[in-house]
């Protein structure tokens, strides 16, 4: 696991949106797995901006992303398809075609579920997935638990997170209380990972994630055994890990 320390949530940022615009360059066909949430919106926001000057080209790029709430359609504003259409989809030449995130619309969460992992297996899964980190270690939506997940599952969200997803709604009681996420199998067989995290509220998280035992209770920790997984994260959230 390589490290990257940040000054702040703009260095964060613009290093993270770096090494995906690299991949992007080098491979133009590129297989992407995005994260929603607060914390990459910055990397988002700088990667439009270099596609708008013509430094990196989506056209040809496909994405997959790691979750959606159950319940919510595609045009419900507080999807994760709305959300990654305005925060980056809507801001940079990618075909909408060839976009992807779990259909939460689908009450049969056996079918969508299993539709999801059919259509990320064929894409031959992603080249590099960005993942943030929850304050209890959670990646997508695989919250801690007694083993780590295989595929794409149903899952019942912990107060923790729904609490921490609240900033997006108007109250607790709008966020809903199931999602739709890959599991960490499949997070695991991205050919590289790339994990962003700001802020002091991470600092426990991301020690878990980088020097805590290998345990689902942690769901980051399975990272230590990826073979190409990088994380960028400021100062804040590396508080707590020893600086070399």
């Amino acid at each position: 696991m390589r490290i990257i320390r940040t000054v702040d949530y703009q260095d964060m940022s613009r290093k993270a949106a770096n090494v995906i615009s690299a991949q992007v360059i080098l491979k133009p066909t590129s297989v992407l797995g995005l994260a929603t949430g607060t914390t990459p919106i910055g990397t988002y926001k700088q990667l439009a901006a270099w596609c708008a000057k013509g430094d990196v080209d989506f056209s040809q790029v496909s994405t997959y992303n790691l979750d959606e709430y159950r319940g919510l359609s595609h045009e419900d504003v507080q999807s994760y398809h709305y959300f990654m259409r305005t925060n980056f989809f809507d801001h940079i030449n990618i075909n909408l075609a060839n976009t992807h995130v779990p259909d939460g619309s689908n009450p049969d969460a056996e079918a969508a579920c299993r539709d999801y992992d059919r259509i990320v297996a064929e894409a031959g899964y992603p080249d590099l997935q960005l993942l943030g980190i929850g304050r209890n270690g959670h990646i997508g939506f695989n919250e801690p638990g007694p083993y780590f997940s295989k595929g794409t599952h149903m899952v019942n969200l912990t107060e923790s997170t729904i609490k921490a997803n609240s900033r997006l709604f108007d109250s607790e009681d709008q966020v809903p209380r199931q999602a739709y996420t890959m599991g960490v199998q499949t997070i695991m067989y991205a050919r590289s990972i790339l994990v962003v995290a700001n802020g002091e509220e991470k600092a426990d998280a991301v020690y878990r994630m980088c020097y805590g035992p290998v345990d689902p209770q942690c769901p980051a920790s399975i990272l230590q055994l990826h073979t190409n997984c990088t994380v960028i994260a400021d100062e804040a959230a590396l508080s707590k890990c020893p600086r070399d």
